[in-house]
């Protein structure tokens, strides 16, 4: 339950009819929480909440038959979307070269002047997976982007003595919004939370659509990450959101172009569908890797014949995600748009050289994988992985800014869909459930206190890397897996993972120290992990469980105000 916050004097937001702000009053915020941004959310909301809520419904039905042993497949229904000659408008030729994208929060501020100012071509600001919801995080990335898209964000660090401004050519900026699943609980239109993807792509919209048609959009733009689609209804949402908010400023049909995420296992079986549906609107596919291993995980939860084995052997190498690669590839350009790699995760190693470079050797080979495979570009988490991407991807390319024209590298067979759902190869272990426990608590710890992008063990974790893990375990207790612990083979049983946990508490505790401990959210997060891999049913996503400790309301918006 969302806390709530008394005030003195207070000051309030401007409000439209029927809306209800509860976040906290901050004069930073209320230029981008104005009346006619207000208003243009929630007609948005009004408009679209049938049928997102129709097309939520139909991903609970789905999973109904997942669970009753279906296995996701083409749709026979739409074979003429699949086998069509149709293809999506232009790629705008601003963003034709996306041969490396990094990606991170909103907020912090530092950040994203950072990420702007990296070389990468193209600068993923999140609102979802890397960000942290608190109402503090999503309106300073608001006011953040705002600024960025001005081309006036700056950032003074006084403990460095150091000001952060952007640079003369800076990367071109892409919004990801939330996914449809997730409410913002500090806005209430017409008495219900509003659909959180709304709130940040239509106060975004809003504020900047009339700098990308005069800047750096080339007279197209804003441009979109759209995540956690599972079928092609949801797409034609967002086609229609797109419709509405370019009909509601006055510019042309097709400004808006967003490229879609395939991170859940149903809409790789979609990607045509999803395609046609944003024609006019789309850039492309990426995948998302990360989130379609714990989708893979959560769409086959009562399969016991598909269970994972550690994470760690969960790579390109393995089939099902191979085939999941090239399928992708072969759709985006025979319909004429960018096919994206997924991400490098990897931070530098600053203490040791060898093995930052042992590093950043495996982030080349995966990277020239991707290159050779037909990817027109590729993701990376941190600015040191740039320079060795760019490298591999450029050089791979010979000055050409992608490979859309290019025909299927000689090899690649034809993907069928049992293809794409080959159960993965190799070994579950019990360091495998220990490791899960670790970086799971760890990073839900992050999360409560505000931080959404979490470095670990020399990996940049975002929520898909806490999900893998929660449903894994999840999983592995569910069916009773049988893990090798040091040549022994023992069950997964809620027994077993009570130790896993007090013995990985301790280590998390040592490896923290006692202090930063106290003060963190480490045993909260621990039995809020505990009881997510416990549940007797999987909760869909552990963000979703933990949101409302991170809701703190303030009644009407207001907070203690100098009058």
């Amino acid at each position: 339950m969302a806390a709530t916050a008394s005030t003195a004097a207070a000051c309030y937001y401007d409000t439209p009819e029927g809306v209800d702000v509860r976040g906290r009053y901050d004069p930073a915020f209320a230029p981008v929480l104005t009346r006619g941004a207000l208003a243009f959310v929630a007609g948005l909301q009004r408009e679209f909440r049938g049928a997102v809520r129709h097309a939520m419904e139909q991903r609970r039905e789905a999973q109904r038959r997942y669970d009753a042993g279906e296995a996701p497949r083409f749709d026979p229904a739409t074979r003429f979307v699949r086998e069509g000659g149709w293809r999506c408008a232009p790629v705008p030729p601003a963003v034709a070269d996306r041969t490396v994208e990094i990606t991170g929060p909103a907020e912090p501020r530092k950040m994203v002047i950072n990420a702007l100012n990296s070389g990468a071509k193209v600068f993923m600001a999140d609102f979802e997976d890397a960000l942290s919801p608190t109402w503090e995080n999503l309106m300073n990335g608001q006011v953040n982007l705002r600024d960025a898209v001005a081309g006036t964000i700056t950032f003074r660090d006084a403990a460095r003595g150091r000001e952060y401004r952007l640079n003369d050519q800076t990367a071109k900026l892409f919004v990801r919004p939330r996914g449809w699943h997730l409410p913002e609980a500090h806005i209430l239109i017409d008495g219900e939370p509003a659909i959180g993807c709304l709130v940040d792509f239509g106060l975004y919209f809003f504020h900047n659509h009339a700098a990308f048609r005069a800047g750096q959009g080339a007279g197209l733009g804003p441009f979109f990450y759209l995540p956690k689609m599972e079928h092609s209804r949801e797409a034609r949402i967002w086609n229609g959101v797109f419709e509405r908010a370019e009909q509601t400023a006055g510019i042309e049909r097709g400004s808006i172009r967003a490229t879609v995420l395939v991170e859940t296992l149903p809409a790789v079986f979609q990607m045509d569908e999803i395609l046609y549906e944003l024609r006019d609107h789309s850039v492309g596919l990426n995948c998302g890797r990360w989130d379609y291993i714990f989708s893979y995980v959560k769409t086959f939860r009562a399969h016991p014949d598909r269970l994972l084995p550690d994470r760690a052997l969960v790579g390109m190498g393995q089939h099902f995600m191979r085939s999941y690669s090239h399928l992708l590839i072969r759709t985006c350009h025979r319909r004429g748009v960018h096919a994206m790699g997924g991400m490098a995760a990897q931070i530098p190693i600053k203490d040791d050289a060898a093995a930052n470079e042992a590093a950043l050797e495996l982030v080349r080979k995966d990277k020239l994988r991707e290159a050779r495979a037909g990817h027109d570009g590729t993701w990376a988490a941190h600015p040191g992985l740039i320079p060795a991407i760019r490298e591999v991807f450029e050089g791979h390319l010979g000055g050409r800014p992608n490979q859309i024209g290019d025909d299927a590298p000689a090899g690649q067979e034809a993907v069928t869909a049992e293809d794409l759902i080959q159960p993965p190869r190799g070994a579950r272990t019990v360091d495998g459930l220990r490791l899960n426990a670790r970086v799971g608590v760890q990073y839900l710890a992050a999360w409560l206190a505000g931080s959404g992008s979490v470095p670990l063990y020399n990996l940049m974790e975002d929520a898909a890397t806490a999900e893998i893990s929660r449903v894994q375990n999840w999983q592995w207790l569910r069916h009773g897996a049988a893990l090798d612990a040091g040549g022994v083979e023992v069950r997964a049983t809620r027994e077993l993972l009570a130790r896993v946990m007090e013995e990985e508490m301790a280590r998390i505790q040592a490896e923290v120290g006692p202090e930063r401990f106290r003060q963190g959210r480490y045993a909260e997060a621990g039995r809020i992990f505990s009881r997510q891999c416990t549940a007797p049913e999987l909760d869909d996503f552990l963000t979703l469980d933990a949101y409302n400790l991170i809701v703190v309301h303030h009644p009407g918006g207001a907070s203690p105000c100098k009058l």
